[in-house]
């Protein structure tokens, strides 16, 4: 008979306080992990962004040299395979950020013009940094609170 009180013991599995233990324990490197995941996505979605303003940049000054210095929407940028069918539309959304282009064209002796703003679709979720180019200005623009604009400072 206490042969068989010993078996049964050994098959009762785990205590409450075992499992509460493993519980607590998974809780804790949730809670470590997923942040530290959340900055990697924020960081790769501003990466890609300011991939795609060098991108977008190379791609104008293409455009527009074969086409009398007038630049291209995005849908223009597409058909013409300078761009991927993702960025079709007014203002597509790619890796996170919402892209908008503005072209302003020739107007008498003012050359064409063009600015694209990168503003994360959600700040501090798919992005923590707005960025600007236009077609005056040589590097990327950023700025961590509003979108940016050709005053603010360069991409460190």
């Amino acid at each position: 008979m206490n042969n068989r009180h010993t078996h049964r013991s050994r098959e009762r599995g785990f205590s409450l306080i075992e499992l509460l233990i493993v519980i607590a324990i998974i809780g804790i490197l949730v809670g470590i992990v997923v942040p530290t995941l959340r900055r990697g996505t924020l960081r790769a979605n501003e990466a890609a962004a300011i991939g795609v303003l060098k991108r977008l940049k190379e791609s104008q000054v293409d455009y527009a040299l074969g086409h009398r210095g007038e630049y291209a929407t995005f849908d223009q940028l597409i058909k013409d395979g300078y761009l991927d069918e993702r960025y079709a539309g007014d203002e597509p959304l790619v890796s996170g950020y919402i892209f908008r282009l503005k072209v302003t064209p020739k107007a008498g002796n003012q050359p064409a013009t063009y600015s694209v703003n990168a503003d994360p679709q959600e700040a501090g979720a798919t992005g923590s940094r707005y960025f600007y180019i236009d077609s005056r200005v040589n590097a990327t623009r950023e700025n961590s609170q509003q979108p940016a604009t050709a005053t603010d400072p360069p991409v460190e």
